[in-house]
């Protein structure tokens, strides 16, 4: 009879296909959540001419789908513990996609508003339920690397948002980019077939065949055995209640990592959903504000791959520190006149260290806790930190309803990069109890 560490397997195998495989279905879950999200931004302008909305009005709209998420990343994330990753996963797509698609026959601004948070929270489960699985699933060396390449997804799927409504809202209107999001739901049972259940819930369950099955598909030289008894490196167990995240010396951290959560997605949805009507009160026309957006998202997929590829070398812990700076920096540079070129840059700066910089936070959160509360952990930083992401487009419109300039927005928006950094800087002292201790890509 044999002992086998599957964690240490797990660790130690090379990329293969099987984690090919891993990465395509979760990025292009990501995709399409990134494009359900994204798409208010790229709305907002039409919505705003044609229901007359004022900009308080706009940013509460904006944050239905928020509302929606946070809600949706504390229930999913903890119930996945609880009936497996591949289940909630599927059933979030369904949520998020299919009203999506309803969204587009919305007439009246109170049922766009309840669409969209009832979308919201399939968007907000679906999240940290992928990221946990990828980073159960991918090599040590380049667990980061994968886990950002995989969430940049989102970002593709923003830039994907925006492009469609470069095109079909002049052609069809604002609903045409809503029904788009309708097509995940096609690839849907090719999807639970492709998706492996999470190895953590299989043991946890006693499916200890299905266990080894999945062994079999990412380690090709494994080969089970009868009597073989599988293990996971941290004591596996079935309590995954919120006060895990607290244990063990966890309190701080948590506290930290709630705090960052906090205000990188306020910077992230202040922007996605007022950049283009930013811009667009700024003298630029529909077409060429969306673009803003498109910058933001292609810089945003930049920062996510290069400081996933650093984080695995220098500590994700580090790079995060300095995004969080980067990124308030960028904000506040561009409250200054400048070229357009030169706007255009920084927009992809701050897109690399704001969108990019949640990517890597959600990476280094779940590299953080243990395995058994993993989705827990990440469900309820990405749940706490929807705060953030609510007074984003409130606060955006409470900006703009004020008739301050534009550059005050941008100097605001760059106020909680500074603050997320700080928050930063304390998790690594506490960290191992050294300064500056990067948070390794491996599972504690």
């Amino acid at each position: 009879m044999r002992t086998i560490n599957v964690t240490a397997l797990l660790d130690g195998v090379r990329f293969n296909a099987f984690h090919a495989r891993v990465l395509l279905w979760c990025a292009l879950i990501i995709i399409f959540d990134g494009y359900d999200l994204v798409i208010y931004g790229v709305v907002l302008p039409s919505l705003m001419a044609e229901w007359g909305l004022s900009a308080m009005q706009a940013g509460a709209l904006g944050s239905c789908a928020l509302v929606g998420m946070m809600i949706g990343a504390l229930f999913f994330g903890s119930l996945s513990d609880r009936i497996g990753r591949r289940k909630t996963i599927a059933f979030c797509v369904i949520l998020f996609s299919g009203v999506t698609a309803l969204n587009g026959l919305a007439q009246s601004p109170e049922m766009f508003g309840l669409c969209r948070f009832i979308a919201g929270l399939g968007i907000g489960g679906v999240m940290p339920n992928v990221v946990a699985l990828m980073n159960e699933y991918s090599p040590r060396q380049s667990r980061s690397t994968l886990v950002a390449i995989m969430f940049s997804g989102y970002s593709l799927g923003g830039m994907l948002s925006a492009g469609l409504g470069m095109w079909l809202i002049p052609l069809w209107g604002w609903q045409a980019v809503f029904y788009v999001a309708a097509i995940p739901l096609l690839a849907l049972p090719l999807l639970v077939r492709q998706l492996p259940e999470s190895m953590n819930y299989l043991l946890r369950s006693g499916q200890t065949e299905r266990a080894q099955a999945i062994l079999e598909q990412a380690l090709p030289d494994y080969r089970p055995a009868a009597g073989d008894a599988l293990e996971q490196a941290s004591g596996r167990h079935a309590n995954v209640s919120i006060g895990e995240l607290f244990r063990e010396g966890r309190t701080l951290n948590t506290l930290m990592l709630w705090l960052a959560f906090f205000c990188c997605l306020l910077m992230v949805y202040a922007l996605s959903s007022w950049l283009p009507k930013l811009m667009s009160g700024a003298g630029y026309g529909l077409n060429s504000s969306l673009t803003f957006l498109l910058v933001l998202n292609v810089g945003a997929i930049i920062g996510a791959i290069g400081g996933g590829w650093l984080g695995d070398r220098v500590g994700l812990g580090k790079v995060l520190l300095g995004f969080f700076t980067c990124g308030a920096l960028a904000l506040a540079l561009l409250s200054f006149k400048a070229p357009l070129a030169v706007l255009y840059l920084l927009v992809a700066i701050a897109g690399a260290c704001t969108i990019g910089t949640q990517i890597l936070a959600n990476a280094c959160t779940v590299q953080y806790y243990p395995a058994q509360i993993r989705s827990t952990g990440l469900g309820w930083a990405m749940g706490i930190g929807r705060t953030g992401a609510i007074i984003g487009p409130l606060l955006g419109g409470a900006l703009h309803a004020s008739g301050l300039p534009l550059q005050v927005s941008f100097l605001v928006f760059a106020l909680p990069g500074v603050v997320g950094a700080l928050a930063v800087l304390v998790f690594l002292f506490n960290t191992s109890g050294a300064p500056l201790t990067a948070v390794k890509a491996a599972s504690l």
